[in-house]
């Protein structure tokens, strides 16, 4: 079987396609012949070194997978050879087969796109749970979303439009056009001070703050919420430059978000949260697979709509990891095997 490898941590040129024997499963595992696994923007993280708890060279990224089970380990007893799952494998999953444990395998309905799936399992999962799990967002409530042109911006303003709430989202002025196309008032944040816009607009700002970015924004993001407002922070894109590690981002990270942690302590009418996919599905897989049912079926009636921008071999992996950054406003990238 073939499978990617990061073989030391570094940009795109440190991907390598490589040929193994298939793995076995073990106890309480599954093997999975991998039909679609995506490409993200965590997978850079993990290849350049930024990701916390991610692991060392070599390893082979992977975020999710869509896939069929093709054998069963030793205690495995609700899945059967032939089903078709969703995995969230946090990395592991560009290969053409992978064990994973039966307990984090998801029924997928064999007649759904994998391709289209595989957003369901991360970009999609991270934003319905933002909204209903995190910020426990209720309909008529305001939400600034950071990065709102990218994979799981977009996904949170499809299912923030569905759930009635009202959306502010901040991107490049190129991008602002397809924000506004999803229901959100678009906020140019190179030429635009999107605290200032946002006061101006709501008047006393908004209920909720999504933060994938990180940084010095979490900061300013927490100043933009109105009494009760609650500032989600879930992601570390600060800490990536050109597709590498980027040590003043990693440094201005964690003094950011130790900062804002502290003021929301110190906060009688403000939360600040922080929200990890992986972590709450270990801590509440049966959430996980509720999150993803409801997932499926929004896709099934086409109330959302991930949209696939390339589909590639496993052999592309490198030319994958370069167009991430300019493929994220116009669809997931996804391996196909």
């Amino acid at each position: 079987m073939k499978r990617v490898v990061v073989t030391r941590f570094g940009g795109p040129e440190v991907l390598e396609l490589v040929e193994t024997e298939p793995p076995r499963a073990g106890r309480g595992e599954v093997r999975v012949r991998v039909l679609a696994s995506g490409v993200s923007f965590t997978d850079t993280q993990l290849r350049a070194g930024t990701y916390l708890g991610g692991p060392k060279p070599p390893f082979t990224p992977g975020y999710e997978l869509v896939g069929v089970v093709e054998e069963l380990g030793p205690g495995c007893s609700r899945l059967r050879v032939g089903d078709r799952v969703g995995v969230l494998t946090v990395w592991g999953a560009n290969a053409e087969c992978v064990c994973v444990p039966e307990r984090y395998a998801v029924d997928v309905p064999e007649d759904l796109d994998p391709a289209e799936v595989v957003s369901l399992v991360f970009p999609y999962m991270t934003a319905y749970q933002l909204l209903h799990r995190s910020a426990l967002a209720k309909r008529g409530e305001s939400v600034l979303v950071h990065g709102a042109a990218g994979r799981v911006g977009t996904a949170i303003l499809e299912l923030g439009s569905l759930a009635g709430l009202h959306l502010y989202g901040t991107a490049a002025a190129h991008d602002l056009p397809a924000v506004v196309r999803l229901g959100a008032v678009a906020i140019d944040y190179r030429n635009e001070d999107f605290l200032a816009r946002v006061r101006e607009v709501t008047g006393d700002g908004v209920d909720v703050a999504l933060d994938g970015l990180g940084g010095a924004l979490s900061l300013r993001s927490f100043r933009a919420l109105r009494r009760g407002g609650r500032l989600v922070v879930f992601g570390r894109y600060s800490t990536i430059a050109h597709g590498r590690k980027n040590w003043p981002g990693v440094f201005e990270w964690y003094a950011a978000t130790t900062s804002v942690a502290v003021w929301g302590l110190l906060s009688p009418s403000r939360r600040v949260l922080s929200y990890r996919v992986q972590k709450l599905r270990i801590h509440h897989q049966d959430w996980f697979d509720e999150d993803f049912r409801a997932l499926l079926e929004l896709l099934r009636q086409r109330k959302i709509h991930p949209v696939v921008a390339g589909r590639l071999p496993l052999s592309e992996a490198r030319l994958a990891h370069e167009l991430l950054e300019s493929t994220a406003a116009k669809g997931k990238l996804v391996f196909v095997t």
